[in-house]
């Protein structure tokens, strides 16, 4: 592969624990709502993983650590037999074509609905607080429930789900694991305190409103060790109703706090233009890399260019790609290239089958 001389970091090796990734750019995790009947992984999903296996590590897309974890149509599981022998199939295809992959742990919290529950009961939050706006369910376009608060003696059993999702992880393949803490998911939900109202252990002030975050990746270490474990946080999002009275107090402790278990990376949104409109305070990322000291991925409409520059910067030593690795299989050959990218067909981004999921064209050899 040739390297433009501008782009010399982008495309040079990186140690994430005990992985030597073989370039910077990471597939960042993106939902395709692919997954088959009972959300087991199928060989198209293996096909599209594979596929993209030239990133230097592949997150994948959310995975639900439990039935009562799903809240999108088509989303694959981590909890059953079935599921993991579907995974299988896709570390197989990423590590035959040379790749890393982490799976990303999800539980979605008050982003679900009764009719994705198995017993079509509310969906479970920090606090009996409803997201506003509808949500896409199997019964259509429908407004979101207000979830019901978990007692503080069923917190525990979320823990359990981390762990036994971990260790499904462990049998399916993967390299590592990454803990999904960010746009406004269920850790996400205990973590900010818009949506956490609780007068327990896990509400009020920031230390205990982050005590789950820490304990499901606590839990998550004990399976895999803390070089093979990451965690996504999402410090300026306002994605599915979220806020927080001060975003930089909360999650410089979160951040702290993760640093010292010594996990192998955070994985950080930095913020949209639409997380702004929503009169949402951003909190320059900068203010949270002093408290990190392992591996930082940034994450949030990066090209190779601005890439390069946070890489340079040292802000962060991994950059996620979304929507470029969706259109483009072959992101690095064309970004070291220098070649035109592929146009994404958003049409096709969620649901469906081979059309706009495994038929970008790479570059011709």
């Amino acid at each position: 592969m040739s390297v433009p001389a501008s782009a010399k970091k982008l495309f040079s090796e990186h140690q994430l624990g005990p992985h030597r990734l073989k370039n910077r750019l990471v597939m960042a995790p993106m939902t395709r709502s692919r997954a088959g009947a009972g959300n087991v992984p199928t060989l198209l999903m293996s096909t599209y993983y594979g596929q993209r296996a030239t990133a230097g590590l592949i997150i994948t897309e959310a995975t639900q650590v439990a039935p009562e974890g799903q809240g999108y149509m088509n989303t694959p599981g981590i909890h059953s037999p079935e599921q993991v022998q579907g995974w299988k199939g896709v570390t197989k295809a990423v590590h035959e074509a040379g790749g890393k992959i982490f799976l990303q742990l999800w539980h979605v919290g008050r982003i679900s609905h009764s009719s994705y529950q198995p017993n079509r009961q509310l969906p479970v939050s920090a606090s009996a607080v409803a997201a506003a706006g509808k949500h896409h369910t199997p019964d259509g376009f429908l407004p979101f429930e207000t979830p019901r608060a978990l007692e503080l003696a069923e917190i525990s059993s979320i823990v359990d789900q981390f762990r036994s999702g971990a260790e499904n992880a462990v049998e399916a393949g993967f390299d590592g694991v990454e803990v999904h803490g960010a746009n406004g998911y269920l850790l996400d939900q205990f973590l900010q305190s818009g949506t956490n109202q609780r007068a327990d252990a896990y509400g009020g002030s920031v230390q205990n409103r982050a005590r789950l975050l820490l304990e499901v990746t606590k839990a998550v270490v004990e399976v895999w060790s803390k070089e093979r474990v990451g965690v996504r946080l999402s410090p300026n999002g306002s994605f599915n109703d979220m806020s927080d009275a001060n975003p930089r107090e909360t999650f410089s402790h979160a951040v702290s706090e993760l640093d010292r278990l010594g996990i192998a990376y955070l994985h950080m949104r930095e913020g949209t233009a639409s997380d702004v409109k929503t009169g949402r305070t951003a909190v320059p990322l900068s203010e949270f890399r002093p408290h990190f000291h392992k591996s930082i991925i940034i994450n949030d409409g990066y090209d190779k260019d601005r890439a390069e520059a946070v890489l340079e910067s040292g802000l962060a030593e991994l950059v996620a790609f979304g929507v470029p690795f969706l259109a483009n299989p072959d992101l690095p050959a064309r970004y070291a290239a220098g070649a035109p990218l592929n146009k994404p067909d958003m049409k096709t981004f969620y649901g469906g089958a081979e059309k706009g999921y495994t038929d970008y064209p790479a570059l011709e050899r």
